[in-house]
């Protein structure tokens, strides 16, 4: 299990929105690929990152890494039973920008 304790304090800047840019690296250069993400680096990940409520969520429909990174926005918004306004944050700021990084790394 991975720990993220120091994910919102690693370089990421906190945004008026109360989203994080990760875009900043948090490990060896960049956060570490999400598909190698158990159920419980996932909910480590969202409480680290500000969403300790939602977090829940994840770990009660057993998102993995892989799982996530196949997550839709509208799988997001409506799947996992969470209010709208942290699920929107919680897909632009985070699920879309670990598939991106995800895709990318792979690409090379």
């Amino acid at each position: 299990m991975k720990n993220y304790c120091n994910v919102t304090n690693s370089g990421m800047d906190d945004k008026a929105n109360g989203s994080v840019d990760t875009k900043s690296p948090v490990e060896n250069g960049q956060l570490p690929d999400p598909a190698n993400w158990g159920v419980a680096d996932v909910v480590n990940y969202f409480k680290a990152t500000g969403f300790e409520e939602q977090a829940t969520a994840f770990q009660d429909q057993e998102i993995d890494g892989k799982s996530l990174l196949l997550m839709t926005r509208n799988d997001v918004l409506t799947g996992l039973s969470i209010k709208l306004g942290p699920a929107l944050k919680i897909y632009e700021y985070h699920v879309k920008p670990l598939q991106t990084q995800h895709l990318k790394s792979n690409a090379s």
